[in-house]
């Protein structure tokens, strides 16, 4: 059986757009780029026939991850979120060693993006946070052997 893949409703909806967007934009786009390639004549010495093919398969593949990922999605309702402490679609604040404070908002997997403190569940500090609760602190493992602690200031 297949592994639930846990999204935000927002997540969920971009990876809708994004097939939606692959399947009637980009793989169209592709094929005429292939036919206009075979117009030039000798296929096993036609580059330009090789790169299209090559960007052909890319994007197939690009449109199965994706279709494999809505297909297994689980959405996280957000009357759900809370119930167990931090989860998918959590907005938490914490404090850190130093009194800094940082925000991150907790996503799955395929929704991290670092530069704007979207952290996957699956990340160090995303895996240390899930379960706990507003106070408490947390002990976070990091990948250079290190650790940190963290408190839970508020969860939205």
């Amino acid at each position: 059986m297949a592994k639930e893949i846990l999204l935000t409703q927002a997540g969920y909806d971009e990876l809708v757009e994004k097939l939606e967007y692959l399947k009637t934009v980009k793989r169209p786009e592709i094929a005429e780029k292939i036919k206009v390639a075979r117009g030039f004549g000798d296929l096993s010495e036609n580059s330009e026939y090789d790169e299209a093919k090559n960007e052909q398969g890319l994007v197939e593949q690009e449109i199965n991850e994706t279709e494999y990922t809505i297909k297994h999605a689980k959405i996280v309702n957000k009357e759900d979120m809370h119930k167990n402490g931090i989860n998918v679609g959590s907005k938490v604040t914490v404090v850190d060693d130093f009194g800094d404070e940082e925000v991150y908002d907790i996503v799955g997997a395929t929704e991290f993006d670092p530069f704007n403190n979207k952290i996957s569940l699956e990340s160090p500090i995303g895996a240390a946070l899930v379960g706990h609760k507003e106070g408490d602190e947390v002990e976070v493992s990091l990948p250079t052997g290190a650790t940190m602690k963290l408190v839970v200031k508020t969860i939205a």
